[in-house]
């Protein structure tokens, strides 16, 4: 097994994640995303500096605002928001971060990987959970 499935595998049995990109527009994969690992029993966080609920959830504007750290940061924003959001992860000491299909790009990826960051990408949360 690789290292992304065996990531991918480990990252599942957590259950405390940030969605960085949730939003309360049912239509975009942060809503979707939030809401699927809501209804898997996670405990789901939701960060997005431009809104403050998503279904009378509480969204946070970073990282650092969660009242927890969470064990894995499910990514759903653009590759040049992803590559400042690793700052964030490294300074708070998480371990993995899985970003969805268009979110990184190899610099991302790289930058992740230097930090020791444990790593999911090319595949999507929402197709994992099934």
């Amino acid at each position: 097994m690789d290292q992304i499935e065996s990531n991918k595998k480990e990252m599942l049995k957590k259950k405390t994640w940030a969605v960085v990109g949730a939003t309360p527009d049912p239509s975009k994969f942060g809503y979707k995303i939030f809401k699927k690992l809501k209804s898997f029993n996670y405990e789901v966080y939701g960060v997005n500096p431009k809104h403050s609920e998503l279904d009378g959830e509480t969204l946070y504007s970073s990282l650092r605002d969660l009242p927890i750290k969470p064990e894995c940061i499910d990514v759903v924003v653009n590759p040049t928001l992803a590559l400042k959001l690793l700052e964030e992860v490294k300074e708070l000491g998480i371990e993995y971060v899985w970003f969805q299909p268009g979110t990184n790009n190899g610099e991302v990826i790289d930058q992740a990987l230097e930090y020791g960051i444990k790593v999911v990408y090319d595949d999507c949360v929402l197709v994992a959970l099934g």
